[in-house]
């Protein structure tokens, strides 16, 4: 649990080499702020949110950015590793932005040609938050990742790890949205 005694945990982020930034928006949600319930998790996971990925839009990035990984991690949860919530990678250069749902329900948002690797439920999709009740508030981390390659190499069975591995040898760049959820009682 995350309280007086204990440190807040890092972000995914703190120890990689350090790289540019730009901006990331979102209509959807705002840095800082607690997640709407229309993109937290759904029953299946013991909550009533509706589990829609939320919009995303990026500008500022490098010219010479081949690809996107779009990720959502939890480094709040009590694993010791955190959770990813959401890995989507080979977004094409010429994308910058992701509609609200477009990595949820049919995935019909998804662009063509990127990869939904599998979250830390094991699917490739976008799962909301959904951490234990009385925990206390959680980040979510978006990121938005621009690389210098136009294909990472992994399928979408890689695990987070593996995409994060790789898109860490070729990020020019990341712009940065954390919100917050937490689940009382």
């Amino acid at each position: 649990m995350i309280g007086p005694n204990r440190a807040t945990p890092p972000s995914p982020y703190d120890y990689l080499a350090a790289v540019p930034s730009f901006t990331v928006t979102s209509t959807d949600i705002t840095d800082g702020k607690a997640i709407d319930r229309r993109f937290v998790a759904d029953a299946n996971f013991g909550l009533d949110g509706d589990n829609v990925s939320p919009q995303l839009h990026w500008e500022g990035f490098p010219a010479e950015t081949r690809s996107f990984a779009v990720t959502c991690f939890d480094p709040d949860a009590p694993t010791g590793s955190g959770f990813w919530h959401w890995v989507l990678f080979d977004i094409p250069a010429g994308v910058n932005e992701l509609a609200t749902g477009a990595a949820s329900g049919d995935l019909t948002g998804v662009p063509a040609g990127a990869i939904h690797a599998r979250n830390d439920t094991g699917n490739a999709l976008y799962v909301g938050p959904f951490p234990p009740a009385g925990h206390g508030p959680h980040r979510y981390v978006f990121a938005v990742h621009a690389l210098d390659v136009e294909q990472l190499g992994p399928d979408a069975s890689a695990p987070p790890a593996v995409i994060g591995f790789n898109a860490s040898a070729h990020v020019l760049a990341r712009a940065v949205l954390t919100a917050t959820f937490e689940v009382t009682g």
